[in-house]
Order: C-alpha cells, then sequence, then structure tokens
C-alpha cells in the first residue's frame, strides 16, 4: 500500500469546497484536522455540511469562518465548565442562516452505519413521539413483523478524525471508550483524512486495537497531541496520554462569548502555521500538566487545589440532587436495576450519590454513560461524566452503540436514566433544543434515546417558572417513560391519567399546605395533588458532602458563583 503520510497542509486539502464533512468526536472530541481545516478556509465561504456528533464551543470556529451552510448534529452548545447554550449556535439556527438537522446521539451512529454497511437504511427505537421524528430522514414503516421507525443511511463526502497510533500505510488504531465509533470513517464516500498522535512502521502490536483499514484513509499526518484541547485514554499503545485541558476549553468557551473571540482565533487557530507553532504557544510547562492529568490519581492535585468548601449553605441544586439521589436510590431497589445512565450535569452527580446509596444497601447497580463507559467510578474534584481519569475505573469500555442501542434499549437489561431538562411539562416530555424564536438550547444527546428506550426515567431539575410548561414546545425526549421529576422543592410522580401530580414537597417554612401552594404557584397547569402529601427528609450535611467533593468548584451545583 502506498505511503499515506503527509503534512497537515496537504491532508487538509482534501477537503472541497460544498463538502459534507465528518468531524469524529469520540472520546478526545477535537482534532488538530479540524483546527487546521477551519484556517485553511477562513473567510472563504466553502458552504460545508458540518457533520459532528457533538459541537463544543470549539464548534463555533466554522460558524465564526463563514465555513458552514447546515449542521447535522446530535448537540451544539458548550460543554466546560458547565453544559450550556452558545451564542453563536443560537443565533444562527434561530436566524436560518445556517440550516440545522438534529437528531439523538444514537441515531446519528445509527444513519452512518448504515451507510457503511452499504444499506439504504437502519431501524431504531429512538425518535418516535419526538419532534425530531418531523426530520426527513426518519419514517414510520409497517412491516410484516410490525411498526418500526427506520433511518435514511447517511454518508458524508469526508471524515476527519483522530487516532493514536497508524503505521504508513493509513491503519488506525483507537483506545475506548469511543463514543459515535468508526461509522463515519467506514460510511465516507470519498474517505478519511486523519491525524494521530505517532506513526510506527508496524502496527502489529496494536492490532487489536485497529478499527479503520488503511484503505479508507486519504491522508495522513502524524501530529503529536492532535486532539488538544481534549485528551488522549492511550493504553495498549505506544502514546504518551494526555488529558483534557479544561482550562482552554474554559477560555475558548468565554472568548466565543464575548468580544474577544477574533483575538481568540487569530492567536490559536490562525496563527498557528502548524502542530510544532501550535504546541510551543502552549508551552513545555502546561504540555506537561496535561500528560500529568493523564494519570488515574491525579484528580489529588485538583482536590488539593481547590477544596470544596463544606460549610456553606445548601443551595437549591444540591437540594435538588439530595432529593434526587435518594428517590433514585429507592427505585434501583424496587427495580432491581442493573444501571444507571447519568445524565449531564447535575442529573449526573445525583445518579453517583444514588448508586452509592444503592450499593450501600447491597444492590449491585452499575453506573453507565453514553460515551461507551459501563460499570465505572467518578472520580472526586472532577464532576464531568466524560471525565478521562474515570475510564480506568470501568469494568468495561465501548461505544455509545454499545450503551444506548444495547444496554439501555436490550431486554437483558433493566436499566434506569437520569436525566436533566431546560423544559418538562405535565406530561415528562423534555425539551433541551429550542423554544422557537425565542433561544436555541443545546440539542438531544443521548437524552432521546434514553427516554426511549430506558425501562424507567427520573428527571432530576430546580423547581422554576421557566422549567416547568404545561406543554413543551419542541419535544426532545418524550415522557412516556418518566417516572417522576424530582426537584428542590417538590416530588411529582405520574398518576393513573400519565401526569406529573404533586407527592411531596421539601421541608422548609411555613405549614405544608402552604408549601404545596407555593408550588402550585409555580406550576403552570392545573396541578394535581395526592391525596396524601408528605414531606421530604431535609437534604443531609454529609451527603452534601459528597456531591461537593465531586464538584468543589460548584460548576454544577453552584453555577454563576
Amino acid at each position: 500500500m502506498p505511503d499515506k503520510v503527509c503534512s497537515l497542509d496537504e491532508a487538509v486539502a482534501h477537503v472541497r469546497a460544498g463538502d459534507a464533512v465528518h468531524v469524529v468526536t469520540n472520546h478526545t472530541r477535537w482534532t488538530a484536522g479540524a483546527r487546521h481545516l477551519v484556517r485553511a478556509w477562513w473567510g472563504k465561504d466553502p458552504a460545508f455540511t458540518l457533520v459532528m456528533l457533538s459541537l463544543s464551543s470549539l464548534g463555533a470556529l466554522f460558524f465564526r469562518g463563514g465555513l458552514v451552510a447546515k449542521v447535522v448534529t446530535g448537540y451544539s452548545g458548550d460543554v466546560f465548565p458547565n453544559f450550556s447554550p452558545n451564542p453563536w449556535f443560537s443565533s444562527a439556527y434561530l436566524d436560518g442562516s445556517v440550516e440545522v438537522e438534529h437528531w439523538s446521539f444514537l441515531t446519528f451512529l445509527q444513519r452512518l452505519e448504515a451507510a457503511a454497511r452499504g444499506l439504504p437504511a437502519a431501524t431504531t427505537a429512538s425518535l418516535a413521539g419526538s419532534s425530531m421524528a418531523d426530520n426527513p430522514g426518519y419514517a414510520r414503516v409497517a412491516t410484516p413483523f410490525g411498526e418500526v421507525g427506520v433511518l435514511e443511511a447517511y454518508a458524508p463526502d469526508i471524515t476527519l478524525l483522530h487516532a493514536a497510533v497508524a503505521d504508513r500505510q493509513g491503519n488506525l488504531a483507537f483506545n475506548a471508550p469511543g463514543l459515535e465509533g468508526v461509522w463515519g470513517a467506514m460510511a465516507a464516500k470519498r474517505g478519511v483524512v486523519a491525524t494521530v498522535d505517532r506513526v510506527v512502521d508496524d502496527l502489529r502490536p496494536w492490532s487489536h486495537l485497529v478499527r479503520v483499514p488503511g484503505h479508507r484513509v486519504l491522508a495522513l499526518a502524524e501530529t503529536p497531541m492532535g486532539a488538544h484541547p481534549g485528551g488522549l485514554f492511550a493504553r495498549d499503545t505506544p502514546v504518551e496520554p494526555y488529558g483534557e485541558d479544561l482550562e482552554f476549553w474554559a477560555e475558548a468557551r468565554a472568548a466565543s462569548h464575548g468580544d474577544a473571540f477574533d483575538e481568540w482565533i487569530d492567536r490559536w487557530v490562525l496563527g498557528p502555521a502548524d502542530q510544532e507553532e501550535y504546541l510551543d504557544r502552549l508551552g513545555a510547562e502546561r504540555i506537561a500538566r496535561l500528560r500529568k492529568r493523564a494519570a488515574p490519581d491525579s484528580w489529588r492535585d485538583d482536590e488539593a487545589a481547590h477544596p470544596p468548601d463544606l460549610e456553606a449553605p445548601v443551595v437549591a441544586w444540591e437540594a435538588a440532587a439530595v432529593h434526587g439521589a435518594r428517590y433514585l436510590a429507592g427505585r434501583i431497589t424496587d427495580l432491581g436495576a442493573d444501571a444507571v445512565l447519568a445524565g449531564a450535569g447535575v442529573a449526573n452527580l445525583a445518579a453517583w450519590l444514588a448508586v452509592e446509596l444503592a450499593r450501600g444497601e447491597g444492590s449491585d447497580v452499575v453506573l453507565t454513560a453514553e460515551l461507551g463507559l459501563w460499570g465505572y467510578q467518578p472520580t472526586p474534584a472532577d464532576p464531568f461524566v466524560f471525565n478521562h481519569r474515570s475510564f480506568p475505573t470501568a469494568l468495561m469500555l465501548g461505544d455509545a452503540d454499545q450503551v444506548l442501542g444495547t444496554l439501555v434499549s436490550g431486554p437483558g437489561t433493566t436499566l434506569i436514566g437520569c436525566l436533566g431538562a431546560a423544559q418538562i411539562d405535565r406530561h415528562g416530555n423534555i425539551n433541551s433544543t429550542v423554544v422557537p424564536g425565542k433561544v436555541f438550547l443545546v440539542g438531544s444527546g443521548g437524552g432521546n434515546d434514553v427516554a426511549s428506550s430506558a425501562d424507567e426515567v427520573v428527571v432530576m431539575t430546580t423547581l422554576t417558572t421557566r422549567r416547568l410548561v404545561a406543554d413543551v414546545p419542541y419535544v426532545t425526549s418524550v415522557g412516556h417513560r418518566v417516572r417522576a421529576l424530582v426537584t428542590d422543592l417538590a416530588l411529582f410522580e405520574k398518576n393513573d391519567a400519565g401526569v406529573l401530580a404533586l407527592t411531596a414537597v421539601a421541608p422548609g417554612p411555613g405549614t405544608v399546605s402552604e408549601r404545596i401552594g407555593a408550588v402550585r404557584g409555580r406550576c403552570p397547569w392545573d396541578l394535581a395533588v395526592a391525596p396524601s402529601v408528605v414531606e421530604l427528609e431535609a437534604p443531609d450535611r454529609s451527603l452534601v458532602e459528597r456531591l461537593r467533593r465531586w464538584d468543589p468548584e460548584g460548576r454544577f451545583l453552584r453555577p454563576g458563583t
């Protein structure tokens, strides 16, 4: 086979104006190839269709540079320091300057998988009843075996990805967890532009990690730390790993929200001519710190640098997380659940705490995450569900297809989803995508897939008039499997009519009747109240302490502080 190794300039030259460009995220979340593509086409209006499972803050580079006409995605928003909307995506989607197709994580990759297998379509259990069911690539079809959801196959023109190691012929070796996997690489019409941390002459010692054969690769650029500011989990490879640069992500987010974005872009995107210059700008000290961060016990440094304030008063998000964890732990026991899938943000922390509580009572329940983690252990001082330091603790490392497409929906696993909600209505329908004409949120992520297939769903949030609506204007995740909504002030459970009814209130000033009245005042529908409303137990300080040890900086528990 021919030698595929070339420069970054030569590699991204394979991308043409008008292409549907798939940027693979996986656990690395970003690639030097994507950054260099932005640099190469800046201001040239190539009208790309950006196919990207998760557009984090750096995805805004394609918007600011005028590179994108359409987006195909499952999430468009910031990730660090917390999950939140980004103004570049919001304004472009709302004013129509960029067309967007919203998918769930699983259906995004199932469409790629169908194309990679040479099939016209794939079946799916997701999307039914949601607003995404109106997408032109989805249909309900009657078959001799019953009605099924069907997804049209989708093949991008070209795929960009980053791998740990490759040989000179372009065979690519990856580490799990894989999130979307390599279906896009196998489906791409012309092939793959790859960056790797290291090129070796003989890849056979790592053949068990090879997921893309060389004939699919158009060009290969050796690019040390090519996943930065994402990290690289490189176990069992000849590559030195590195952790995610959370400070860089936070800087990118802040810049994209303010007036300094162009200055930031000049420094980090348009300025560096190649990877060597980019790494020089990062500096040896920062790189060494990121290398150290890849160690499984590196959380100890963060814990020492950011001790939690254990004396601070309990705030609304903390109360909601404790109430949610206790309720979820009870459901784990009642169902004999095998696993809890933790959503993002405070719902994630509540799920972590619930699993601890349930295991303390003798349950064998484990944590799973859509990235491809099964049976992982969260680490102190890092509240992110995709924390790389939890990877070595996992019992199984896979991808979203395994977790969302098999373990969540498979009949052999009893699984509870713990999800957050930007908006939730009386039927338990969740909107995390858009309030039409007003604000774009972030999209589905894996939320729709969990809500469509989990045995049961518990939603956890704070009780505000902004979050509770009678009917969501956009159904991201259907509510038919939602059993309960747990908030800082009250617990709502589905009644026989399929509507969330008030069953418990939190302790606080005034009588139970007065607190019921206060909850009713925040509820935009005619609230059904159980015949006997109980009082939730006050948040225990020891449980609040556990939450704060995971999130000592209050990124999720105390946003804005």
